[in-house]
């Protein structure tokens, strides 16, 4: 069985402990390979590595660094079909949908190595005698925590910016899949990082995860997970004083209002919920409808879902605990007297194959009110309610603990942009649902966390200002 290591330093590393994790394919059940279970020594040694290389990489000329993203990037695309193995392996995904994450992740290197030498300060008027100017610093070592459930975009997606504004970083990637994040790191060794500017620690939550966030040499950690975890995490940072990025869960709204073109708004609302195999934060799962088209979109919706190819269009989900956790979800859903209009059940792939299957699952006779309504499910699983106004849609929308995206369908522009003003989330889809670009700020309120990733922006939440007050 194949065994997989930590990359610090620029080199192959083995638990300090000597322990292993198995890691499970959800396509089959079977084991594909062992991970090294990290601890507290693992990631001493990765913070190290990263502490004695930060000087040297701030101090890189910007086109420098530029060029080693362009050079990473490109090594991405030539090692493509190697990543999307790997991702495979460990995800189940169909190849079209992890190739497709493979050159999404490649983008954000594109995209930020463009980024690095832009204007960073601005110059204040403050007095004639004062030349006074802002800049913006790296923080050091960060530290970056990722999920299951995109593995090699999460980390592309955190790395890329962290790094770009200067900084070095230890990531500790799922122990459920971690494969990608590895072979980034050493991708971007062979391309000339220097040794100790980007480091993986493998291991679960509890043993590298915390060790991470409590080390007194990390000095801002980005971490992308559940609700809890999010709480968890914050609870050290708050002690420690150090900065966080948190993208957490969601429940997200996608509201089809009366005019709306049914056809691109059925076929966008299934996407929302499935892609992935609804394993998405920003999943659209709160499905809401105006009554008088609501049995309408849900026919269509019943109809699109039949033909969707579980095994081929969407995978599998990821982990047997996740597996587990939506079946328990359609037993909470029965119990509450929702209405399967499609699915409900365990794939029929998952019977032949020993998979984590599920089928595409709508709920209907559900209030806003209901378990299945405003807990993450995490799976391709939608609740449909209706609504009679516009008032009610953005009430009951804005009527959740989360506050990542919503969707608005609509030809009314007027209403597109006051009800998309209305929506207390971080993100609006008008006439949409995609959340590919590189460009645009990914981030929620409420439980769904705070901070930015992608866009910009993110370079903000990658570096600190400082002011500097010369008299003259």
């Amino acid at each position: 069985m194949q065994k997989l290591d930590h990359w610090i330093g620029g080199a192959s590393s083995a638990p300090s402990a000597g322990e292993y994790l198995d890691v499970i394919d959800p396509a089959s059940g079977n084991e594909v390979r062992r991970i090294a279970s990290g601890n507290a020594a693992d990631i001493s040694a990765a913070v190290a590595a990263a502490e004695a290389a930060a000087e040297a990489w701030r101090q890189v000329p910007g086109l420098a660094r530029a060029r080693l993203f362009s050079d990473l990037a490109r090594a991405m695309r030539e090692n493509a079909q190697e990543l999307a193995g790997l991702e495979i392996s460990e995800t189940g995904k169909p190849e079209s949908v992890a190739l497709g994450e493979v050159e999404g992740s490649a983008t954000y290197f594109d995209f930020y190595g463009g980024l690095i030498g832009m204007p960073i300060g601005e110059t204040l008027d403050v007095a004639p005698d004062q030349h006074v100017y802002t800049r913006r610093e790296p923080f050091g070592v960060v530290g970056v925590i990722t999920p299951w459930n995109v593995p090699i975009n999460q980390a592309a997606r955190a790395c890329a910016p962290a790094l770009a504004a200067g900084n070095v970083v230890v990531v500790k990637p799922s122990e459920y899949t971690s494969s990608t994040t590895v072979r980034l790191a050493q991708l971007a060794s062979e391309v000339g990082f220097a040794p100790g500017v980007f480091n993986v620690v493998l291991g679960g939550g509890a043993g590298a995860g915390a060790a991470l966030v409590q080390h007194p040499s990390v000095a801002k950690v980005a971490f992308t997970g559940s609700v809890p975890t999010g709480r968890a995490i914050g609870k050290i940072a708050a002690e420690r004083i150090i900065p966080l990025t948190l993208e957490l869960g969601g429940k997200s709204a996608n509201i089809i209002f009366a005019d709306a073109d049914l056809d691109a708004a059925v076929a966008g609302s299934l996407q929302a919920f499935t892609a992935n195999a609804g394993q998405v934060c920003s999943a659209g799962t709160r499905l809401l409808v105006h009554r008088s088209v609501h049995d309408e979109v849900v026919k269509r919706l019943v109809d699109r879902a039949a033909n969707v190819r579980v095994g081929r269009d969407i995978g599998p989900l990821i982990t047997r605990d996740q597996f587990s956790r939506v079946q328990e979800y359609f037993a909470v859903a029965e119990s509450d007297g929702a209405v399967a209009a499609a699915g409900g059940t365990v794939s029929a792939v998952a019977r032949e194959t020993g998979g984590f299957y599920i089928d595409p699952t709508i709920y209907t006779g559900v209030d806003n009110t209901a378990r299945i309504a405003r807990e993450e499910i995490f799976g391709p699983v939608v609740v449909v309610i209706p609504f009679d106004d516009d008032t009610e849609a953005v009430a009951l929308a804005n009527d959740s603990d989360y506050g990542l995206v919503a969707g608005v369908w609509t030809k009314d522009v007027s209403r597109a942009l006051t009800v998309s003003d209305r929506l207390r989330v971080g993100q609006v889809f008008v006439n949409t649902w995609s959340t590919a670009s590189v460009q645009t700020p990914f981030g929620g309120w409420k439980n769904s966390g705070y901070g930015r990733e992608k866009g910009v922006e993110a370079l903000h939440h990658y570096s600190q200002v400082k002011c500097v007050t010369i008299k003259l």
